[in-house]
């Protein structure tokens, strides 16, 4: 019994691992930063404009922005200051994280998660299934 549970986890294991790496070298870091880009338009797209679009900015220099979106154009978006009401204008490129009331990046995170270590339970389980009783 001992001997199959260890064949299992480590079958899991390399299952996993090669998955894994597959993964983290299928994409340059142009297309990784492009598909970010991608994703905070998306997502400033879906928050909206106005003062009900809360919105916390961490830029690639380490500034932090807090406010609500004002404006959203093609190459950019406006955070304005709600106590200040002073405005900045943001390049997509320069965001390192976005933070909203309608964005869910960790819920999405979480679910990723989630769907991995299922597949993989998933998988343990076919296998064990497949080896039979011994």
């Amino acid at each position: 019994m001992f001997k199959r549970s260890l064949t299992l986890m480590q079958i899991g294991s390399l299952v996993f691992s090669m998955s894994a790496r597959t993964m983290t070298l299928a994409k340059t870091k142009e297309e990784k930063a492009a598909e970010f880009t991608s994703k905070v338009k998306t997502g400033i797209a879906k928050l909206g404009v106005g003062p009900d679009a809360r919105i916390e900015v961490k830029l690639r220099d380490k500034t932090k922005l807090k406010g609500y979106v004002s404006q959203v154009s093609d190459e950019s978006f406006v955070v304005a200051d709600a106590k200040t009401g002073t405005t900045t204008e943001v390049p997509y490129p320069n965001v390192a994280s976005v933070t909203g009331k309608n964005l869910s990046t960790g819920a999405k995170i979480a679910i990723g998660i989630a769907i991995g270590v299922g597949a993989t339970f998933l998988v343990l389980y076919l296998i064990y299934l497949a080896v039979g009783d011994d």
